[in-house]
């Protein structure tokens, strides 16, 4: 931005003064800070340098801690400026919105918003061009408010409870923060409207409640008004990863074993069914998004979810997201509508984000018919799982739980102070008792909470059968499963954790295994 700024400033003042580059030196701190009586400060860093400093506060007292968001501060009549160019701008980006794309709406919002800074006035300072220029972006282009809050990697998620309430985050560093920023109830309604419009959805008084996906694949609830939520408007942003967890970010994070994650890399290799099931934000999602970067290549994938949070990395991927009817008369398209039209494309491997309904009966169905299939499920144990899956609204038949071959069970705690996810459970699925009808299970492995480990149960009913599928020895299997050890184990000491690196050694160890685990030797 500082360079198309300073070109354009320079532009509308060749017959004035040459303008230089904004430097600290010269022009001093945009952004003034001074900590609060009765607060210290705990860490600060940079979001957008020079306009945007976070404030990590503690309060002396009573050791709460506050996320403070610093930004350029205004004078009245800067204020009064950014107010009447806010208004001149609204026409104008209007009607230029449909004709061009991010990058050239950014840059006709600054020459725009230049020349009328110089229609008002002729002796503006820079450092006033630079402050005026970044509330522009931040409110036309950007999230307003909460701008910062979005561009911050170390925020979760955001929380506005309601009108003239401070906003929540779960911070990875710092967990549940209160911010300095809050709206009141003109602002949040308006601003309310303006995200729910960036997910492409409607939101009104007589359709209050809105779940959307924003550009960036975060996940937003929303709703408008005091008849749902009676404290006012409200919204929740989950936020969405731009660079996915790997399979090396669980085992660093010790979500899982090195072990597990050999066993589930041959699982999905030789297309064994899975679910995965836990409470909210125990990593579900995540954990199934990470394992999809086993699945071979070349393999067809079409995935199927009401809001998009799964990122593949598969040219043979087809991404089906649920749709709402936007207007009387328009057809609703659900998961169960998205997951018959997937059965018609002859997939490899159908994803669905999550079950909840009757699309999980068609889901066991596919099962049954040969298709392999993951998903997640909200369920707090393995007996959960069978009990939401056989009863309503999910009613899926007893006799084709078996089509179903491994189950794990995530959850989120606190070791330590800090919250973790563990894989608490991973089960095998090894058919029905033929005297009691019961599914019969085999516990593979289970977490010790005393000593935060991994413990390993008796024999796998699925790997002996991936054996068998493949006319392998024991000794093959053994081998097999120790080489996708070995890889991953050379993974996590040389800290490859981006999908790309670790996708293509998968990738290579698919098309010549030996010669990746002779490299290996040789590392």
């Amino acid at each position: 931005m500082m360079n198309h700024i300073r070109n354009v400033i320079c532009f509308k003042k060749k017959s004035r003064q040459e303008t230089d580059p904004y430097s600290h030196s010269k022009h001093g701190d945009l952004v003034l800070f001074e900590i609060p009586e009765g607060f210290c400060k705990v860490e600060q860093y940079w979001i957008n340098e020079p306009y945007v400093y976070i404030y990590i506060l503690t309060k002396i007292q009573t050791k709460e801690t506050l996320y403070y968001v610093g930004e350029p501060g205004l004078s009245s009549f800067e204020r009064m400026l950014l107010e009447k160019i806010n208004v001149n701008l609204q026409d104008i980006l209007t009607e230029e919105e449909a004709l061009y794309k991010d990058r050239q709406k950014k840059e006709k919002l600054e020459e725009h918003a230049i020349e009328l800074l110089y229609q008002y006035s002729n002796s503006l300072e820079e450092q006033t061009v630079y402050k005026i220029l970044y509330y522009l972006n931040r409110n036309f282009l950007g999230y307003e408010k909460i701008d910062a809050l979005l561009k911050d990697p170390m925020i979760e998620d955001i929380s506005c409870d309601g009108v003239n309430i401070p906003i929540f985050l779960y911070h990875r560093k710092y967990g549940n923060i209160k911010t300095n920023i809050q709206f009141d109830e003109i602002d949040l309604n308006s601003f309310v409207i303006k995200l729910c419009q960036k997910g492409r959805k409607h939101i009104s008084f007589g359709s209050p409640l809105v779940n959307a996906t924003l550009p960036d694949g975060s996940r937003i609830q929303a709703t408008l008004g005091h008849d749902v939520t009676t404290r006012g408007s409200s919204f929740t942003i989950r936020r969405f990863k731009e660079v996915p967890l790997t399979p090396i970010d669980l085992i660093n994070f010790n979500t899982v074993s090195v072990e597990q994650m050999a066993y589930l890399w041959l699982a999905v290799e030789n297309n064994k069914s899975l679910l995965i099931a836990g409470g909210t934000a125990s990593g579900k999602t995540s954990t199934l998004n990470s394992i999809s970067l086993f699945i071979p290549p070349a393999s067809k994938v079409v995935t199927i979810e009401d809001t998009r949070e799964l990122t593949l990395y598969h040219d043979n991927w087809i991404a089906g997201v649920t749709r709402e009817p936007f207007a009387k008369g328009e057809s609703e398209i659900n998961m169960f509508d998205l997951l018959i039209s997937a059965l018609r494309q002859r997939p490899e491997y159908i994803i669905v984000g999550e079950v909840r309904g009757s699309e999980a009966r068609t889901l066991f169905q596919a099962m049954s018919t040969g298709h392999t299939t993951y998903s997640t499920i909200h369920a707090g144990d393995i007996q959960d799982v069978i009990n939401r899956l056989e009863n309503e609204p999910i009613n899926v038949p007893h006799a084709m739980l078996k089509a179903l071959d491994i189950i794990t069970v995530q959850i989120q705690i606190t070791i330590k102070g800090k919250k973790s996810r563990r894989c608490q459970q991973l089960v095998e699925i090894t058919g029905l008792d033929p005297r009691t009808g019961n599914i019969r299970i085999n516990d593979m492995f289970k977490w010790n909470p005393q000593d935060d480990c991994f413990e390993k149960g008796g024999e796998s009913y699925v790997m002996n059968n991936i054996m068998h599928e493949k006319g392998w020895s024991m000794d093959q299997l053994l081998a097999e499963i120790d080489n996708r050890k070995a890889v991953l184990r050379y993974m996590v000491k040389n800290n490859i954790r981006d999908y790309k690196s670790f996708a293509n050694i998968i990738q290579a160890y698919y098309i010549d295994p030996k010669d990746v685990m002779a490299k290996l030797e040789m590392a």
